[in-house]
């Protein structure tokens, strides 16, 4: 959430990142709505200013003895009115806070404009696409072939955008999660979470911005109002949720292995075979609460951390610095990491790696004592670190051989028992 000082003051930079958002909100409700609500406190305040006057006024007559009647009831004139502001300024400020968490986080020094993904800006690429004396299969039809992964019971359980990962697929799928768990934790600094809960309430959701914005997007119990978490990004920023931290307690970095889940409400029409986009899929997530003077600092090295994975899996890959209009409803940057699917010959998205500034954290209310002993709020990021089922559809295609079966990339064969080959 913006401050609504900053709105005041940068009303047309934030009408521009409405804008290049693709955005609906409308700011000048928000802005009517909060020159009322002033103005109702202003008057408010008069009055209770006048009403203390008055009463000191009625306490020196009576104890003068004389009448007071009439500062009586011009007393009762004021206390109506007093009342009737003050009921006037609290239902605009409510009417102001809705409209408030629907205004976008502003855009970032860089962001390049642009409504579509032709818009975004490849920064760079790293490896070269797998090139095979034989035709390269896709994943779908190398998991039938293997039997690792099957679609059609997923299907026949939960409908269509679902898989279960059967045999070799199954132990490929805790090797990545493992693995990724591994190399975030022993090489690049990040404390494990592990099994959080997957049910979360409205004010953790609305506090990273998936509400009210995303609601049609998510999965919501109605009985109990929890939502099934899109990202462990949700419950892992969470859990400093109205909190104070110290700030030698800074930096904090967080790796969390989830299930995610995603209705995809605005996916249709797109690529959704197979793997390609699914309703429920594992993730190691990457979560950073940090300092803001270093955030975009710690932005580049989650994006590095990101990066590694793909490297030790052999997977090319590049990324993409989105524009404006693909960027989300809370990020201030964010960087996208395409990895290349020989098989089906598309580049996906396997990680998107953010910097929310304070957005988050200003609805989370997570702040930390500057050296100043000032409070400030934290600068969260969050980023995947990577995202399956996506980096498994890559894996199998760039690693497939011409008998059918795929080699098992050399950094994951430790956690297969030294299973080199499926297939």
């Amino acid at each position: 959430m913006l401050d609504l000082a900053f709105i005041r003051e940068h009303p047309d930079l934030v009408r521009r990142t409405i804008r290049e958002k693709g955005d609906r909100a409308d700011l000048d409700r928000l802005l009517a709505l909060d020159a009322e609500r002033r103005k109702a406190l202003a008057e408010f305040e008069s009055l209770r200013a006048e009403q203390n006057r008055v009463s000191k006024e009625i306490a020196a007559r009576k104890k003068r003895r004389e009448p007071a009647e009439d500062l009586l009831d011009r007393m009762r004139a004021v206390a109506e009115k007093v009342k009737s502001l003050e009921a006037a300024a609290k239902e605009a400020g409510e009417k102001l806070q809705r409209e408030l968490a629907l205004i976008p986080n502003v855009l970032a020094d860089g962001v390049p404009s642009g409504r579509s993904a032709e818009d975004n800006k490849i920064v760079r690429a790293w490896g070269e696409p797998v090139r095979r004396p034989f035709k390269l299969r896709p994943h779908w039809e190398i998991a039938e072939k293997l039997d690792i992964i099957d679609f059609e019971r997923a299907a026949k359980l939960a409908g269509s955008h679902f898989a279960v990962f059967k045999g070799d697929g199954a132990r490929l799928e805790r090797a990545l999660i493992n693995f990724m768990l591994d190399l975030h934790t022993r090489e690049h600094g990040y404390r494990e979470i592990f099994s959080p809960p997957l049910l979360v309430n409205r004010a953790s959701m609305f506090a990273t911005g998936q509400l009210p914005k995303l609601e049609e997007d998510m999965y919501r119990c109605e009985l109990d109002d929890l939502f099934l978490i899109p990202t462990a990004e949700v419950p892992v920023t969470n859990l400093h949720r109205d909190e104070t931290l110290d700030n030698d307690a800074l930096p904090i970095r967080y790796t969390c292995y989830t299930p995610c889940f995603r209705r995809e409400a605005g996916s249709y029409g797109r690529d959704t075979r197979a793997l390609m986009r699914v309703h429920q899929f594992d993730k190691v997530e990457l979560v950073k609460l940090v300092r803001p003077e270093t955030s975009y600092d710690e932005l580049e090295k989650l994006l590095r951390d990101a990066e590694e994975v793909l490297q030790k899996l052999g997977l090319a890959y590049r990324v993409a610095l989105l524009c404006s209009g693909e960027m989300s409803f809370a990020a201030a940057k964010c960087y996208d990491i395409e990895c290349w699917a020989p098989g089906i010959e598309r580049w996906m998205e396997v990680s998107s790696c953010s910097n929310f500034e304070a957005f988050q954290a200003r609805r989370a209310n997570i702040r930390f004592r500057a050296g100043s002993g000032r409070l400030e709020y934290v600068h969260t990021l969050n980023g995947s670190g990577v995202a399956l089922a996506r980096t498994v559809l890559c894996l199998l295609e760039a690693w497939q051989r011409e008998d059918g079966g795929v080699e098992v990339p050399p950094a994951l064969r430790p956690y297969m028992g030294g299973q080199d080959r499926i297939g």
